[in-house]
């Protein structure tokens, strides 16, 4: 999980440099939302994950995709760390977010303002 935010933060240097983002949260809103994707691959999926970051122009677009056929689903949060805020936040931060079924498992998309 650390490797993938280590990603996202070199990604996000470079973008910054050729286009600063529009908000003062956009970098640790990306941050977060790639350390959830991440996290909820390990957690969640019998096996690796891929991490692809993207620039479409207004947005940062991450894609996690993992072996697991599970789509997230909302459930209601738990305080004391039984989960329930991840898909939540993550559909909170980003603008569009989705998951397409594949064929060795699924892709969570999210598009979070730049």
């Amino acid at each position: 999980m650390s490797r993938a935010r280590d990603v996202a933060e070199t990604f996000l240097a470079d973008l910054k440099r050729a286009r600063p983002p529009n908000s003062r949260a956009a970098v640790d809103d990306v941050l977060l939302v790639v350390s959830e994707l991440a996290a909820n691959s390990v957690r969640h999926a019998p096996g690796p994950f891929v991490l692809t970051l993207r620039d479409p122009g207004d947005a940062v677009h991450i894609t996690v995709r993992d072996t697991s056929p599970e789509f997230p689903r909302l459930r209601p949060m738990d305080r004391f760390g039984k989960g329930g805020i991840g898909w939540n936040l993550i559909r909170l931060l980003a603008s569009n977010s989705y998951v397409v079924a594949e064929p060795d498992g699924k892709s969570v998309h999210a598009f979070l303002p730049w």
